[in-house]
Order: structure tokens, then sequence, then C-alpha cells
């Protein structure tokens, strides 16, 4: 039985994301994505302005004069979701935590593919793949992705990549548009990415906070890892400690870019200090432009 404040937080996101997902998202996710292929419809007769590749020449030959072989784009697609739930993601120095912005996140994916009549399918991971929901169609679905990110509670409170790429590459076997959605705290993972990149067409969205990047001035401070559970004392009055901090944070973020140029993959940052609607529309944009 959920609890009424968190049937409120699902049914708050669920309002949220449907309003994010207008006509003009709907529109540039469906320009972004293609269908599967081609698939042929019809035989015509040619009109001026058609392309001359698409001649039939054997129904041409038949009746006399030039017919052209019509095709639509198979539009369905299939997304898989693949969602970070690891311990850093509890974290969040604006209104929403990193877990919330990647529910959140999910949810407008989900709705798009759903208003494309795509089917949609999520992964929820930490150092093991903790829940697989295969890819459905229905509002019905979105709902209950939503709900799962929501009330899931990981067993393990780390980070592997590798593992959620390596059980996605076993299990779908055919091309599927993935969205990685994660914070990124981890190491090694390059192989088995670029690998899964090969077989799928991946975006990674990065969510991050701005805390992450600079530790304000406030003094003595206790710091604990998420995913290890380490504890350290920081004194953050020492311009070095901050600026040590800060320094290290840019390494790992670049060190993350880095490592998803060299796979071939895109990646889309998300802050937890805005909403995931306009770097989603941004980077559809520049996807069908690429087109």
């Amino acid at each position: 039985m959920l609890s009424r404040d968190l049937l409120q937080q699902i049914k708050s996101i669920h309002l949220t994301t449907s309003y994010l997902v207008n006509e003009a998202m709907a529109g540039e996710y469906a320009s972004a994505f293609k269908g599967r292929g081609m698939e042929f419809e019809e035989v015509r007769e040619y009109r001026p302005g058609d392309d001359v590749r698409t001649i039939d020449w054997k129904v041409t030959a038949r009746m006399g004069h030039p017919f052209v072989k019509e095709y639509r784009e198979e539009r369905e697609l299939t997304i898989f979701l693949m969602v970070d739930m690891s311990g850093s993601g509890r974290f969040g120095s604006h209104h929403k935590s990193k877990t919330e912005l990647m529910a959140e996140t999910a949810a407008v994916l989900a709705y798009l593919a759903s208003r494309n009549n795509d089917k949609v399918g999520m992964m929820l991971f930490t150092t093991e793949v903790e829940r697989f929901i295969p890819p459905k169609k229905g509002r019905g679905h979105v709902w209950r992705l939503i709900q799962e990110i929501l009330t899931f509670e990981p067993e393990h409170k780390g980070t592997d990549l590798t593992v959620a790429l390596d059980y996605a590459g076993h299990l779908l076997r055919k091309k599927t548009v993935l969205f990685l959605i994660s914070d990124f705290i981890d190491d090694h993972y390059e192989r088995a990415l670029t690998l899964a990149s090969k077989r799928h067409d991946i975006t990674a969205l990065h969510v991050v906070d701005p805390l992450e990047l600079a530790l304000p001035n406030v003094g003595l401070i206790e710091l604990e890892d998420a995913e290890t559970g380490q504890i350290g004392l920081f004194d953050t009055s020492d311009k070095r400690v901050r600026e040590h901090f800060h320094k290290r944070a840019l390494h790992m973020k670049q060190s993350t870019r880095e490592t998803l140029r060299r796979a071939g993959i895109d990646e889309v940052e998300i802050s937890t200090t805005g909403s995931c609607a306009d770097p989603l529309m941004r980077y559809f944009r520049r996807r069908e432009r690429r087109r």
C-alpha cells in the first residue's frame, strides 16, 4: 500500500511530465529518432519530381508508362531506459534529488515514446541489475514506470555500469534506443559502452548537481560517500581545500565526457537546478540537424 505522500509524489511527476510533453516536444522526439526502416507500401504512377531511382521497371514495362514504388517509414521503435539507482542519487542541493530528476526524465521519455506508439521498457540498476520491466505500450505502463522508480528500494548502494550494459546487451537482441540515465560515478566501463553502442542507439543522460563541483565556504563539514559509506572531514573555510575539491570534480566530469565521446555516445547534461525538458529539446533538435 502506497503512503499518501508517495502517491502524491507519483501523481505530481505524472502531471508534470504530461504537461512537459507538449506537441512541440513530441514532434522533436519523432523527428530525432528514425524508425526501424522503410517498408514497401504501393506502386503508383510516376509524377514530375519523383525520384527516378524509385521507378519500378517491371511494372513500367508492363503498363507502357512510368510507375514508382512508394515506401513508408516503419516508425515503431523500442525505447529502453537504464536508470542508475545507486546511493549517490539521493543527493540534491536544490529542490529535487538526482533520483527524483532521473524519475522525471524517465517519465518524460516514456510519455514521448507512448505518444509515438513506441514500446518502452526499463532497467533499474546499482552494482547489479535489480529490476527489469519488459517493453510495453500505453499510458498505464508509463504510470507503472514512474511508480517503480519512486518506490524502489535498492539492495546495493554502488554503481556498476558494465554490469548494466552487459545485461542489456544479452537481453536486447534487436537494435534498441537506449537512454542511460546516471550520474556516471563509476570507472572502467568504456569497453562495455563501446560494445553496446555498436548494436544499439545509446544516449547518455548525465544527471548532475552544482554542489558536486564546488564546496560552499561553511567551515568544518562531514561528507559521506553515499555509495561506499566512507566519511571525511573537510575544512571548507580553507580555499585550498575548496580548490582541490573543484579540480578533482572537474577532472571526473571531463573524464566521463571523454569516455562517452570515445565510445561514440551523445551526452546530455541534466541538472537538479531545473527541468529535464530544455536539455532534451536541445538534444532532439541537434540530433535532427545531424540527420
